[in-house]
């Protein structure tokens, strides 16, 4: 018995060591994250640089201004009052009280904060979703993985790999034209609206979206999802329920908002979102994995037959640009990569495009005179021979005619100006640095007093707000009528516009710098090509009322109906002597 309390006594003891080890531990865990927030809510504020900019106040304690400046239906009139009434570097609040944000309307200030792309980089909270989602791609890769990643893909959106893809966009917009004219045709109950118009109102973006889809993967990795026939493909319903996902995220609560702070309790307590995510994850990787090794093995009985691999799409152009013999071993990227890059493309080029489409079409239906008049030029060009009989060559040339069509282009500058399909983006700073100025900025003084400089200071940590919308709408840049669909505007622009940055005319919405859109000239061809195919043989009318919201792109929604989702309901007119073509 002495032995058995002797024992006893001794595991007491261990136990009560132990507990007083985890107690002790949970008390310094508990100390360090209250000192760190006291850090965060009352020192910093007070040392943080970015207090000295001008800006709007705080309401409440847990306010922000992120609602004003992401909401479209309202941010052009947010950002024109920042600029108005405190310049064009101007400190906003984020997410948290304690943290403040730039936001910059200055065209040198962003010039240089996205020619920095290695130390203004994507917040690692944007960046582990995109990684959960699609991948390290691209979109998501930072630093010197981005570079090698974008070294290899390069050569895959040569001008003469893009031409090689105009067909196949073309077939693709002959596709959604005869699955409309078969709708429009068919067996239906014709409202009385539709009976006076003459057509029949589609949802031009969900029709748009399932043709891009189409061509993303055809251009992609030479795989037909035919979305525009029907929604059956195992691939395509892998990425599309993922997408979806990423769309929900964003206009989730705060179990989201918490789970992208603290990612790991997602895998902790996975919910349905992670459950989707990770069943699209097995067939991505089992159906397009076995894409990228058939590819390969296609490409390595070329070399062995002494010829060169003829695949045209993107996926063929980065395998063979991975294994070419001026590309040193270290700078090429795994399949891994491969993959994820594709994933990229279309995450970021299927939606993009297609909203594009949709929102020149729905500008087109408002804007009747510019319709016809862009209907004339493009009837004026558009071959006596059927479409459906010309050959890929005659193809290629006919875009090529297309493609230097001054009003289309106008077209397409001015909607990418006006709705561009990302709203805005935001920049996280690596290290401290120092931002320069095309216009003096006014910073706080002790004693309540202002002084004038060039450049200011940017702390390590810092978010930098990226207004691409507001950018491409100020009116002091591109005149009062701005915030207007006017593609004329561009047969005379004001000069104030050749200073502002972009990598497409002067507009922000491909972005700037080491990390703009790669894919922008697919993108221009994609849009071009389905508008000469759409427009030469339907009209488009208004049918209801469409405003834009800003969820993960600018997306078009039923006035008062958005819980139904993105959607552009249009009339849709076949023009004479074109319904039974």
């Amino acid at each position: 018995m002495p032995l058995q309390r002797l024992l006893q006594a001794q595991a007491d003891s261990s136990m009560y060591g132990l507990l007083l080890a985890l107690s002790s531990l949970l008390a310094a865990a508990v100390a360090v994250a209250c000192s760190y927030l006291f850090y965060l809510i009352v020192l910093w504020p007070r040392r943080n640089p970015l207090r000295r900019l001008p800006g709007p106040p705080i309401r409440a304690w847990f306010g922000n201004h992120l609602g004003a400046v992401l909401d479209p239906s309202r941010s052009p009139r947010v950002h024109e009052k920042f600029v108005k009434d405190y310049g064009r570097n101007v400190r906003i609040r984020g997410i948290f009280p304690w943290e403040e944000r730039l936001i910059t309307l200055d065209p040198v200030s962003l010039t240089h904060i996205l020619k920095h792309s290695t130390i203004y980089e994507k917040p690692w909270q944007s960046r582990a979703l995109i990684s959960y989602m699609i991948g390290v791609g691209m979109l998501a890769a930072e630093g010197q993985m981005h570079k090698r990643q974008r070294r290899v893909a390069t050569p895959a959106f040569s001008i003469q790999n893009m031409r090689a893809l105009i067909p196949v966009t073309f077939q693709t917009g002959m596709e959604l034209r005869d699955k409309w004219m078969a709708l429009i045709s068919g067996p239906r109950d014709v409202s009385e609206k539709e009976k006076a118009c003459g057509g029949m109102k589609l949802d031009v973006c969900h029709w748009v979206s399932r043709a891009t889809f189409d061509v993303i993967g055809l251009a992609g990795f030479d795989y037909n999802f035919n979305a525009i026939r029907d929604q059956s493909n195992e691939l395509f319903m892998a990425y599309k329920d993922m997408f979806e996902i990423a769309i929900s995220q964003q206009k989730g609560g705060l179990w989201d908002l918490v789970a992208m702070y603290i990612p790991v309790l997602n895998k902790i307590f996975p919910g349905e979102a992670q459950r989707v995510v990770k069943k699209s994850h097995e067939v991505i990787n089992r159906v397009a994995g076995r894409l990228i090794q058939e590819k390969k093995r296609k490409i390595e009985e070329s070399e062995k037959a002494g010829s060169t691999y003829a695949g045209k799409d993107l996926l063929s152009a980065l395998l063979k640009a991975n294994v070419a013999v001026d590309l040193p071993p270290d700078q090429r990227i795994s399949d891994e990569d491969i993959l994820n890059n594709i994933n990229t493309f279309l995450f970021a080029g299927s939606d993009t495009s297609s909203l594009t489409v949709t929102w020149i079409i729905y500008l087109l239906a408002r804007y009747s005179d510019v319709q016809d008049r862009l209907r004339a030029e493009l009837l004026s060009i558009k071959p006596v021979a059927p479409l459906e009989s010309l050959t890929q060559d005659e193809i290629t040339s006919l875009y090529t005619v297309i493609a230097e069509l001054p009003l289309l282009e106008n077209v397409v500058k001015e909607t990418l100006r006006l709705i561009p399909p990302v709203h805005s983006s935001i920049r996280v700073a690596t290290q401290d640095d120092v931002i320069p100025a095309s216009t003096p900025v006014e910073l706080s003084t002790r004693g309540g007093k202002t002084e004038k400089v060039n450049s200011f200071v940017m702390p390590k940590g810092a978010s930098v707000h990226v207004p691409i919308e507001a950018f491409n709408l100020d009116r002091e840049v591109w005149g009062a009528d701005g915030w207007a669909f006017n593609p004329d505007r561009w047969d005379n622009l004001p000069d104030a516009v050749k200073a502002q940055p972009g990598l497409y005319n002067n507009i922000l919405t491909f972005s700037a710098g080491p990390r703009s859109c790669i894919g922008m000239k697919f993108s221009i061809i994609e849009i071009k090509m389905f508008l000469f195919i759409l427009l030469t043989h339907f009209k488009f009318a208004p049918a209801d009322p469409v405003g834009k919201a800003n969820v993960v792109l600018t997306r078009p929604y039923v006035v008062d109906k958005h819980k139904e989702g993105s959607q552009c309901p249009l009339f849709v007119i076949p023009l004479a002597g074109e319904a039974s073509t």
